[in-house]
């Protein structure tokens, strides 16, 4: 009886730590994704082809902002919160996407489940997918959203991450002021 109880809490314990690390905790220490009905305001961003209108946003520490991000340019681009340091990881991941050929210049290329099975299984943690809560991409001539709750005060950049584009411009300043 004793063996047994620690069997199932070991499978317990194993199917926990499975399902933790399948789908890895998002933290940021400068905020978390919100829902839009929680914004205190809306801020649109235009995409253009290597550039972002407004090239600068101040928020107030503790504010809700929906961002609403119009893609006019003629390619895939992707809207990033974060500092410096965080934009070039996903750079590195956004690079590994492209040359798998996930990430195609005008959107992502549909993978159907075995594929997307060997791609979730790599060494970056969260695999290859485009799924963290602090980005979104828009394909051209669409229109997508992101809300954000601002906890601190600090300096981050928005970004996008696609192979080339941040290094051409498409990246601008974000202060988040008390």
């Amino acid at each position: 009886m004793f063996l047994r109880k620690r069997l199932v809490l070991a499978a317990c314990l194993l199917t926990l730590s499975v399902g933790l690390e399948a789908s890895p905790a998002h933290t940021y220490d400068f905020g978390q994704s919100a829902p839009a009905a929680r914004a205190t305001r809306s801020v649109e961003v235009v995409m253009g082809d290597m550039s972002f209108d407004p090239k600068a946003i101040e928020i107030k520490a503790g504010e809700t902002v929906r961002f609403v991000l119009v893609n006019k340019g003629q390619l895939l681009h992707e809207f990033n919160l974060g500092d410096a340091a965080m934009h070039a990881r996903h750079q590195q991941e956004m690079l590994q996407m492209q040359q798998s050929g996930m990430l195609m210049p005008t959107g992502m290329k549909a993978m159907d489940h075995g594929s997307m099975a060997a791609m979730d299984h790599s060494s970056e943690g969260h695999g290859m997918k485009h799924d963290d809560p602090n980005s979104v991409l828009v394909e051209p001539g669409k229109t997508a959203e992101l809300t954000w709750t601002f906890t601190k005060a600090t300096n981050l950049e928005f970004a996008c991450n696609i192979p080339g584009h941040y290094q051409a411009g498409m990246v601008g300043k974000l202060t988040v002021s008390q």
